[in-house]
C-alpha cells in the first residue's frame, strides 16, 4: 500500500509541475523548495505502522483541504483546466483518506 502511495505522489508531482510549466512559472524542483512550501511537515524517525498509518490519513486530509482552497481560486480565475487537475487530485486523495480510516476501525465480527 505504501508502494502504491509512493508511486501516486510521484506521478502526481509531475502532472503539477507541468501545469506550473504551462502556466508560465518555475515550479519546485528541489527538496528544499519541496520542503519550504509544504503543508505537511515530514516525520522524524521511523513511526509505527499503526502511526505511519494515522499520518497518512491525517496528510491526506490536509492535502484535500489545501485542493479545496485552491480550486475555489482556479474556478475565481477561470482557469479551467487547473482546476480539472486540482479536482483530479482531490478526489484521489479522499478516497486514499477513506481507505485509511477504514484501516483504522475495529472490524466487525456481526
Amino acid at each position: 500500500m505504501f508502494e502504491e502511495q509512493y508511486t501516486e505522489l510521484a506521478i502526481a508531482v509531475d502532472d503539477i509541475a507541468e501545469r506550473i510549466r504551462t502556466l508560465g512559472f518555475v515550479a519546485p524542483g528541489t527538496y528544499a523548495e519541496f520542503a519550504r512550501r509544504a503543508n505537511i511537515k515530514e516525520t522524524e524517525g521511523i513511526p509505527a505502522a499503526t502511526d505511519m498509518v494515522r499520518i497518512l490519513t491525517d496528510s491526506n486530509e490536509a492535502v484535500v483541504r489545501c485542493c479545496r482552497a485552491a480550486l475555489k481560486r482556479a474556478q475565481v480565475g477561470d482557469d479551467e483546466s487547473t482546476a480539472s487537475l486540482i479536482g483530479d487530485r482531490m478526489r484521489v486523495h479522499e478516497k486514499t483518506a477513506w481507505m485509511l480510516r477504514s484501516m483504522q476501525q475495529p472490524m466487525s465480527l456481526g
